[in-house]
């Protein structure tokens, strides 16, 4: 069997475990492609910033929309689990509007929804949210907006899109990302359990090298 054979069947078997193989030094997990930071990230963080984003502190309600346990792992290219990583995430509401003074829409404010949440990774790279489905809105598919620190390696801020959505054709920042492999490792499928309730969905992210010393990167 060729090396590249092997390497294939490796990063196929890895992402159908969750990423939870250490790789040998020949083979590398494909990097989460990078995507553009947007023009809604929070200018002043939420007071109610954990990574529950769907019940907001003072305020008696659940944000409208189908709830979802979205979680996954932050790993290198090798497998390894990134401890300490800061994973921030933001989106719209249910009605397709942000919690941010530039989005002008006359789409609803939810009150109940917090918009935006952050975790950061244990040693199993782990992270957990518990948001809503993400929806469309007029020029773009159903996304959640992704940024991930760590120290002494080059933050990422991607986009994560629901697997099977009509608009995802059509959405041209996806549609940018010209590799299908790349492109697929920005799909996240959103499932029911089988005894029902609310929606799972699994994104693990691969990062890049680490930083050069002295890059100032982290």
């Amino acid at each position: 069997m060729s090396s590249s054979t092997r390497r294939r069947i490796l990063l196929a078997t890895a992402a159908t475990t969750g990423l939870s193989l250490a790789l040998p030094a020949w083979a590398r997990l494909l990097r989460t492609p990078a995507q553009a930071l947007g023009p809604f990230f929070p200018r002043q963080l939420p007071l109610d910033s954990d990574n529950d984003l769907v019940s907001v502190a003072g305020q008696p309600g659940i944000a409208q929309g189908e709830i979802c346990h979205l979680h996954g792992r932050v790993v290198d290219e090798a497998g390894q689990p990134v401890a300490a990583a800061r994973v921030e995430i933001w989106q719209c509401n249910a009605f397709g509007r942000y919690h941010h003074p530039d989005d002008g829409s006359d789409r609803p404010l939810d009150a109940n929804f917090q918009g935006y949440g952050r975790f950061t990774t244990g040693s199993d790279g782990g992270y957990r949210f518990r948001t809503i489905k993400p929806v469309a809105y007029p020029g773009r598919a159903p996304h959640v907006h992704f940024a991930v620190t760590v120290a002494d390696r080059a933050p990422l801020v991607t986009q994560m899109y629901v697997a099977g959505a009509l608009e995802n054709a059509g959405d041209g920042l996806l549609r940018s990302v010209r590799q299908p492999q790349a492109r697929a490792a920005l799909l996240a499928t959103f499932e029911r359990p089988a005894a029902g309730g609310e929606f799972l969905a699994r994104f693990d992210i691969v990062l890049g090298a680490i930083a050069p010393a002295g890059s100032g990167k982290g």
